[in-house]
């Protein structure tokens, strides 16, 4: 996470790709700037740890054709006010 807005959101970043999420998900966790999260359509899910995220990374990217790139895209439109 690049900043921690307010207890339920925050903005992550995500190969250049910024955007506002909801940590609703994750009330209590004590989240902080730096840490990983794992994010579907606009919300952070789970906590993970910088290997997991770069592995998570490199399969979404493995997947050939224009994965990444759409996946990128749905990210870069899902953003939570």
């Amino acid at each position: 996470m690049v900043e921690v807005t307010d207890p339920t959101r925050a903005t992550v970043s995500i190969d250049g790709v910024s955007r506002k999420v909801s940590t609703d998900l994750l009330l209590g966790e004590g989240l902080a700037v730096g840490d990983w999260v794992l994010v579907h359509v606009g919300f952070a899910l789970s906590t993970i740890d910088e290997e997991e995220a770069k592995v998570t990374l490199q399969q979404i990217k493995q997947l050939g054709g224009d994965t990444f790139e759409s996946e990128l895209a749905s990210f870069s439109e899902s953003e939570i006010e």
